[in-house]
């Protein structure tokens, strides 16, 4: 009885220290209308999932995708990005996950920038990058901005951010509360925003913070203490979506109503199974045409799949189930695309049309 009373005591202090050393610093402040004073809310309040429902999944013996590793060697050879773009066109390069370049208007500018072994707090443990980077670090042209969805580890690499700033001191546009954490590793130029925010990034290029239905939190006891959020970036060559780690749902139509027509969405595809425990935080990839249609969006690109196995969906059934899912609802493949590791989307205004090409 005493040796049991040991061991619990002895896990519980466990937990505790674990949490003390991964959690990030939660938002304070309370002026934000979808922060409950504890923890911040989704779009209407939709809910996602309870611990006891992580470990159902964790427990539940699924039958897990099948993912294949490859080298480096075994990918297209892209060419080094342009070092920027001007007026009437924008370039988007897949790096791959969640992260990508986002050349337009003179502004270059990565999503979630993760070049990473592992999306973990320990590069030991945690999920492994089935595929290299589609573009070495040490090619990406200098960076002026760098958007950040959510302090998951997926999407918020510090390791990254840190050898960002200490290369090119970018602007760190994060969502309410993040800002603490990257505070606390020495990186402080950094804009927070709600959801509906707007930020100048200069030469009539704006940006927005919109809703996502998502969690954060990067210890045990910090669950939806900051915020997370996408972005729609307005700028002369046509509104860029990038709708971070999300669920589905009405704020997408929000989305369109607000900020006016879309012309080129990046939306998640991957980490969707089993749907009882994914559909609250991923979008399936039907999901993700229905939303493409809803944003009336011109073309859309996939992310968030064929990198760190995150779910039980495999390695190639996102783009698979896209596939289908583009069949069902009538959508091309010219208009909902998928890009290669390191491949170039390129949108020229004058040409009014889309074309997928090496950097």
């Amino acid at each position: 009885m005493v040796w049991t009373f040991a061991i619990a005591i002895t896990f519980v202090a466990a937990l505790f220290i674990v949490d003390k050393l991964l959690s990030a610093p939660k938002y304070i402040e309370g002026d934000s209308d979808h922060f409950d004073g504890k923890k911040f809310v989704n779009p209407n309040g939709a809910g996602t999932h309870h611990y006891i429902e992580v470990l159902k999944w964790w427990l539940g013996g699924n039958d897990k995708g099948v993912w294949d590793s490859y080298d480096k060697d075994d990918l297209p050879d892209h060419p080094t990005p342009v070092p920027s773009v001007e007026n009437g066109e924008h370039r988007i390069t897949f790096i791959n996950h969640a992260t990508f370049l986002i050349q337009v208007n003179g502004q270059n500018i990565l999503t979630d920038p993760v070049w990473s072994f592992r999306a973990s707090p320990y590069q030991w443990i945690g999920p492994k990058r089935k595929r290299p980077a589609g573009i070495d670090f040490e090619d990406l042209p200098h960076i002026d901005t760098v958007l950040l969805s959510h302090n998951h580890y997926d999407h918020l690499d510090i390791e990254t951010i840190q050898k960002l700033q200490e290369r090119d001191n970018p602007q760190f546009i994060v969502p309410l509360g993040v800002e603490r954490y990257l505070h606390t590793k020495g990186v402080d130029k950094t804009i927070r925003l709600d959801w509906w925010d707007k930020y100048g990034l200069g030469n009539d290029t704006t940006l927005t913070a919109v809703p996502a239905r998502h969690f954060s939190g990067r210890g045990l006891f910090d669950r939806n203490k900051t915020l997370w959020c996408g972005y729609v970036i307005e700028n002369p060559s046509g509104n860029i979506y990038f709708a971070g780690d999300t669920g589905y749902g009405d704020f997408i139509k929000e989305i369109k109503q607000e900020v006016g027509p879309v012309n080129t969405s990046i939306i998640p595809i991957g980490a969707y199974k089993p749907r009882w425990f994914m559909e609250a935080i991923h979008m399936s990839p039907e999901e993700a045409v229905k939303a493409h249609i809803e944003l009336q969006s011109q073309k859309s690109i996939a992310m968030h799949f064929g990198t760190f196995p995150m779910a039980d969906d495999g390695m190639y059934e996102p783009l698979e189930d896209l596939e289908e899912a583009r069949r069902k609802h009538h959508v091309s493949d010219k208009d909902f695309v998928s890009l290669q590791h390191g491949e170039l989307y390129l949108r020229n205004v004058q040409q009014s049309d889309f074309r997928s090409e090496v950097a």
